[in-house]
C-alpha cells in the first residue's frame, strides 16, 4: 500500500534524517507535496534535507528540551504538525554484563523517551485540527530478541507499548499511531551493526549478513530504505484513517516462523 501523489498535503516532522530510512521518508514525503521538517543531530542532515526540499532542524533528541524545541520549530515554520515520524536511533552491541550504563541511558533516551516527548509536544496541534498520524519506526527487534542488544531491544519493545497507548488515547481525536517493524535495512546503522556483530562473534562481515542477519529471513536480502518509506507514507495518509495501534512487520518473513 502506498499513499497517492494526490494525497492531501500535510506538515510532517521526521527524526533521524541524515541517512537511511529517515532520509528516504523525507524524500518521499517531499515528493508527495508535504511540508517537512527534518530533524537530526548530525549537521550533515541539512544538505540531505535541502536536496529533498525539506527544512532542517539540528537537535540532540536525548535532551527533552530539544524534543520540545523541534516541535516548536515546526509550528513556527508551518503553523501545525500533522505527521510525526519517530525514526532516530543508535545501536551498541555488547553482552549485558559488559553493557555500559551510559550507552543504555543514551539509547533509551533517544529511542523511547524522545518519541514520547515528541508525541506529547505535537499532540495539541493534531488534536486541534482533528487529524494526526504518529508513525514509530520500531524494528523486528520489537517482536523478537537477539543477544548483545539489550538497550536497543528494550527501547523497541517499549515503543510498541507507546504506540498502542497513543492509539487508544488518540482515536477519538482523529489521531492514529502505528509502528513499523523492519528487519535489517540497508542503512549506515546496519553497516555499523555488521561490524559490531563481526567483532562480537569473531566472524567475517559477510558471514554476519548470511548467518545472523538473514538466518531467519525467507527473503534473503537486506531491505531498501525506500520500501520502508512507502509504508510510512501509507500509514501517514488519509487512506489509513482506520488503521491504528498496529505493528506492521516488513521483516522478510522473519517472524513468520
Amino acid at each position: 500500500m502506498t499513499a497517492s501523489a494526490t494525497s492531501t498535503p500535510r506538515v510532517a516532522l521526521v527524526t533521524g534524517t541524515s541517512s537511511g530510512i529517515g532520509e528516504a521518508v523525507v524524500q518521499h514525503f517531499c515528493e508527495l507535496g508535504h511540508q517537512v521538517l527534518a530533524v537530526d543531530f548530525n549537521p550533515a542532515g541539512q544538505a540531505v534535507a535541502e536536496r529533498a526540499g525539506a527544512a532542517f532542524f539540528q537537535a540532540d533528541l536525548t535532551d527533552g528540551e530539544a524534543c520540545k524545541a523541534a516541535v516548536a520549530e515546526a509550528l513556527k515554520r508551518f503553523g501545525r504538525v500533522d505527521i510525526l515520524v519517530n525514526n532516530a536511533g543508535v545501536q551498541h552491541v555488547a553482552p549485558i554484563e559488559e553493557f555500559p550504563e551510559a550507552k543504555w541511558r543514551q539509547i533509551l533516551d533517544l529511542m523511547l523517551t524522545a518519541p514520547f516527548l515528541l508525541s506529547q509536544a505535537a499532540w495539541p496541534s493534531m488534536r486541534e485540527n482533528g487529524w494526526g498520524r504518529i508513525v514509530n519506526i520500531a524494528s523486528v527487534h520489537a517482536q523478537v530478541a537477539s543477544p548483545g542488544k539489550a538497550a536497543y531491544i528494550s527501547a523497541k519493545h517499549g515503543m510498541i507499548g507507546l504506540t498502542k497507548t497513543a492509539a487508544l488515547e488518540g482515536g477519538a481525536q482523529g489521531i492514529t499511531a502505528n509502528a513499523i517493524c523492519p528487519a535489517y535495512v540497508k542503512t549506515p546503522l546496519v553497516d555499523h551493526q555488521i561490524a559490531d556483530q563481526a567483532r562480537l562473534h569473531g566472524m567475517a562481515e559477510q558471514e554476519v549478513i548470511e548467518q545472523i542477519m538473514l538466518k531467519n529471513a525467507a527473503v534473503k536480502r537486506l531491505i531498501e530504505p525506500r520500501e520502508v518509506a512507502e509504508l510510512v507514507a501509507y500509514l501517514a495518509s488519509d487512506a489509513a484513517g482506520a488503521v491504528t495501534g498496529a505493528s506492521w512487520n516488513i521483516d522478510l518473513g522473519w517472524t513468520a516462523q
